[in-house]
């Protein structure tokens, strides 16, 4: 693998993190029903009836998981993958939701805003030392291409 390919997977594994901790924070407040027991919808269970409400579930947060990437001789540069925040909710107290469960619980996104801002954080740098590898290359390519007499 080149160092363009090396530099270019931590560039998109960059990229990728910052898309699902944007995700994730703009995702923050979308609560939805508790799940049941059953799986089904508790504000159908409420009702009695499989006709009602029909509420989406609560917005299931996301997390990248990055490695190195090894494939025999031509090992380099990471491999980014997506997967969902386990466990994905919290229950949270809002009796005012018309999902609320008898209780007054519904499920919140398992997010941690602090977690969220250090993936943007880490992202940033990335992409800087990323993008100064490139630039370095470059550079020292341009330097050993420049044969002057």
């Amino acid at each position: 693998m080149n160092v363009f390919s090396i530099a270019t997977s931590g560039l998109s594994a960059a990229s990728l993190r910052v898309n699902v901790a944007a995700s994730n924070i703009a995702n923050v407040r979308t609560n939805g029903p508790l799940p049941s027991a059953g799986g089904s919808d508790p504000a159908a269970s409420a009702a009695g009836s499989s006709i009602g409400p029909a509420f989406p579930p609560a917005y299931v947060p996301l997390r990248v998981d990055q490695v190195a990437q090894s494939s025999g001789a031509t090992a380099g540069g990471t491999v980014a993958t997506v997967s969902a925040v386990l466990p994905s909710f919290t229950s949270q107290s809002d009796p005012s939701s018309p999902f609320a469960n008898q209780d007054g619980l519904v499920a919140a996104p398992n997010v941690d805003l602090a977690g969220e801002f250090v993936q943007l954080a880490t992202a940033k740098y990335s992409f800087i030392a990323n993008a100064k590898v490139i630039q370095a290359y470059a550079e020292t390519t341009e330097s050993l291409l420049d044969i002057t007499a």
